[in-house]
């Protein structure tokens, strides 16, 4: 499936939604938000894009409609790393890697727990 990039708000949105473990109505999702508060309006229209690329689907209750997500955060998360690496890496997870490494985000000690947590995976 082809992704399309979100936009920060969308983003935060759907990082709320994955992290609720029900369905949840947009009055729920601005309830959860930090003062000042979005208008409803605003994060209704967020979530109806959402679902129109996609990400979201819903569930009429009466007039009350929930949310949930149909996109799982690691897909999206995978293909936001291939679009990082293909933008600034030249398509390298080497590259990636060696400016993690190089910025001090990354200690070699961490990567060499890294590899051996992936060899680990590999096994089982």
């Amino acid at each position: 499936m082809k992704y399309q990039k979100l936009t920060k708000a969308e983003e935060e949105i759907m990082h709320m939604l994955w992290n609720e473990s029900e369905p949840c109505t947009v009055s729920h999702l601005i309830n959860k938000m930090n003062e000042p508060r979005p208008p409803h309006s605003t994060i209704s229209s967020i979530v109806r894009i959402l679902e129109k690329k996609g990400f979201v689907d819903h569930k009429t209750y009466g007039r009350t409609h929930v949310y949930f997500p149909i996109l799982k955060k690691k897909a999206y998360t995978k293909f936001s790393v291939k679009n990082l690496v293909g933008n600034y890496f030249e398509g390298s997870m080497n590259e990636l890697v060696s400016f993690l490494v190089k910025e001090n985000d990354l200690s070699l000690r961490d990567l060499g727990l890294i590899v051996k947590k992936l060899e680990s995976d590999k096994e089982e």
